[in-house]
């Protein structure tokens, strides 16, 4: 029985080690994937994000146990960029989540880059594809901060909700152009300090001064995650979000483009690998050319694609 037979029986070890592989790039991992492929399609995928700081392990820990109080099944990926090794950063989150792992209906792991940080994000997508597979209703993905690398991951999930904390200071109009974009809902963690009302206020102002049409309005949900308040009415809406995007056709939608660009991601690496394996010379020829100033990359670039077709 290979690996993705495995899986499809709920083996949780086969599990853990066909995610190893992906991070690895193996081709055992392709493979399987082209066999669990079909099974895809069923799991309600989560993105959790937000500031350092801001508690979003306690948070996911809570969630998933509201979730799980439903009888449902919760995979959670967490995801550090900056981690050279996979768990190293995120011990702590393992910690926090100790209590979760002895659930038979809960599966963890933490993804590091393992020094690429472009193929994070593709691990990831592979990722949730494989505890989709593996028959998870709902996959929580957690990011350490709200970079670039980990805006791309978000943009895995159907329902994205980021986590900001009382006292950030100017940090909430460092983000806002990116991830305040592509967020669904807005939870203020820590609510409990000082400074929680304005951040409302400023969350409110800004989606007031967005350009953004809002069909869905983004709630603003108050958490203490540390102590579960808040956690019910955060999972109550994200709840009606997934009604919301089910009812008005944006699910499908969502996940047409993400099949879209998965893809066109995928012809990119296998063309550019096929270009590089077998023009290796000619490209060599050219880089010199160009570092010598000979010829320009531009003209470079046509006299390759000449050669190619």
């Amino acid at each position: 029985m290979d690996l993705a037979d495995r899986i499809l029986q709920k083996d949780k070890r086969a599990l853990a080690r066909l995610i190893t592989l992906i991070e690895r790039g193996n081709t055992e991992a392709r493979e399987a994937l082209k066999k669990l492929y079909k099974y895809t399609g069923n799991s309600y995928v989560i993105g959790i994000t937000g500031p350092p700081g801001a508690g979003k392990s306690s948070l996911v820990n809570e969630l998933a146990k509201k979730i799980r109080a439903k009888g449902k099944k919760v995979g959670i990926i967490a995801v550090d960029p900056t981690s050279p090794f996979t768990g190293g950063a995120l011990l702590g989150d393992r910690i926090r989540m100790q209590d979760l792992t002895l659930d038979d209906g809960i599966f963890i792991r933490s993804m590091g880059s393992r020094g690429s940080l472009g193929g994070i994000a593709k691990a990831a997508y592979d990722a949730v594809k494989v505890l989709d597979a593996f028959g998870m209703d709902y996959v929580i993905i957690e990011t350490v901060g709200v970079g670039q690398t980990e805006i791309d991951i978000v943009k895995l999930a159907d329902t994205v909700v980021l986590v900001l904390v009382p006292g950030l200071g100017d940090d909430v109009q460092a983000i806002k152009a990116g991830i305040m974009e592509i967020a669904d809902i807005f939870a203020v963690n820590k609510s409990d300090r000082e400074g929680a009302d304005r951040l409302v206020t400023e969350i409110e102002m800004m989606l007031e001064l967005s350009q953004k049409d809002f069909d869905f309005r983004p709630p603003i949900v108050k958490t203490v995650a540390v102590t579960g308040k808040g956690i019910d009415v955060l999972e109550c809406r994200i709840s009606e979000h997934l009604d919301y995007i089910k009812k008005n056709g944006i699910l499908e939608l969502k996940r047409k483009t993400k099949v879209k660009e998965e893809f066109m991601e995928l012809l990119k690496d296998h063309i550019s690998r096929l270009i590089l394996q077998k023009n290796a010379s000619i490209i060599d020829n050219l880089l010199q050319d160009i570092s010598n100033k000979t010829v320009d990359p531009y003209t470079a670039l046509d006299i390759l694609t000449r050669e190619i077709f």
